[in-house]
């Protein structure tokens, strides 16, 4: 009987939490929609492509026709917005003519999940395993150290951590290129490609991944020195047990309650990308795209990137509510 309330309850508990990340969807999108009107300017003479001088009237009633741009906000425009973008599709690029912007997206998302992707499992292993010794052995020199350095690096500005990193094994050293994916020439698909593409790759995934340690230090040593001084840690250490039983047993599983939230909001981000990061080494990703849509005012490739944005968080904080309560019981009471 018992076990068939816990289930009830997880149950209640699961259909919640996705009824409450579908409204969330539905808030952000409708915010998109009516973010991206309010903004200055007449998307109808951005289509046109031209200066507003060489531009008639007729000409923008007629491309403001053409698109639906003077139909009304709601409830016409809206409702076109939703059941477009529930098909996949954000429209067309201002800046890249004739190319869809779920085609754009889609072609530079790889770039940003290898960077980003990679830099986030680096970042995981190591600043975990940091912060759960710092946390353990709190007090000691080597917490003084890891703390120390994990504050320094969460607190440096990525792009200038970039900048840095390229004067030093790009321009002095010579080691390591400063910008792109792939030197010109490259043979796709050949070992030298892939050899290249890694040599592109390291400094921007070090500089994401250096910045992403910071953050997971700082929270696992803070969350592994509050579970050290809990009442079941003391009674585990009276009941016999070695130092590596109380922290595998009972010490590093309820320390990763705040790490798994860190970690999902940050998987989150994968979609986006480092930002300033792809901008510093000219990386071919979502958050290059994004400084050329904001530069050309693309309105519908930054709508459709913020939407992705957007779900991706949810999606994240999806995720990391229902691994509470697989990782702690109490939550799912």
């Amino acid at each position: 009987m018992a076990s068939n309330k816990q289930g009830g309850s997880a149950s209640r508990r699961a259909v919640s939490i996705l009824l409450r990340a579908f409204v969330t969807l539905v808030m952000v999108a409708t915010l998109n929609f009516v973010l991206f009107r309010v903004i200055p300017g007449d998307p109808a003479a951005l289509l046109l492509g031209a200066a507003r001088t060489s531009v008639t009237v007729e000409q923008i009633e007629a491309q403001s026709q053409r698109w639906g741009l003077d139909r009304p906000l709601v409830p016409d425009q809206l409702v076109q917005y939703v059941a477009t973008t529930f098909q996949g599709d954000f429209g067309y690029s201002f800046k890249f003519r004739g190319r869809h912007v779920t085609d754009l997206i889609l072609e530079r998302l790889p770039a940003t999940i290898v960077l980003v992707g990679l830099a986030q499992f680096i970042a995981i292993i190591c600043g975990v395993m940091l912060g759960v010794y710092a946390g353990w052995r709190r007090g000691g020199a080597g917490d003084h150290i890891v703390t120390g350095a994990s504050l320094a690096l969460y607190s440096t500005p990525a792009f200038w951590l970039g900048m840095i990193l390229v004067v030093i094994f790009s321009t002095a050293l010579g080691w390591l290129p400063g910008y792109g994916a792939h030197s010109p020439g490259a043979i796709t698909g050949s070992l030298d490609w892939l050899l290249d593409y890694l040599r592109h790759l390291a400094l921007p995934v070090t500089v994401v991944a250096l910045g992403l340690i910071g953050q997971y230090v700082v929270v696992a040593r803070a969350a592994m020195s509050d579970v050290v001084t809990e009442d079941y840690m003391v009674t585990a250490r009276a009941k016999g047990l070695t130092g590596g039983q109380m922290l595998m047993r009972h010490a590093f599983r309820n320390a990763m309650l705040p790490v798994v939230t860190l970690i999902t909001l940050n998987l989150g981000y994968v979609v986006a990308g480092a930002i300033t990061v792809e901008a510093v080494f000219a990386w071919p990703g979502i958050g290059g795209l994004t400084v050329e849509a904001l530069n050309a005012r693309d309105y519908p490739v930054l709508q459709g990137i913020f939407l992705l944005l957007g779900a991706s968080i949810v999606v994240a904080n999806l995720v990391a509510d229902l691994a509470y309560g697989f990782l702690d019981p109490r939550v799912r009471q």
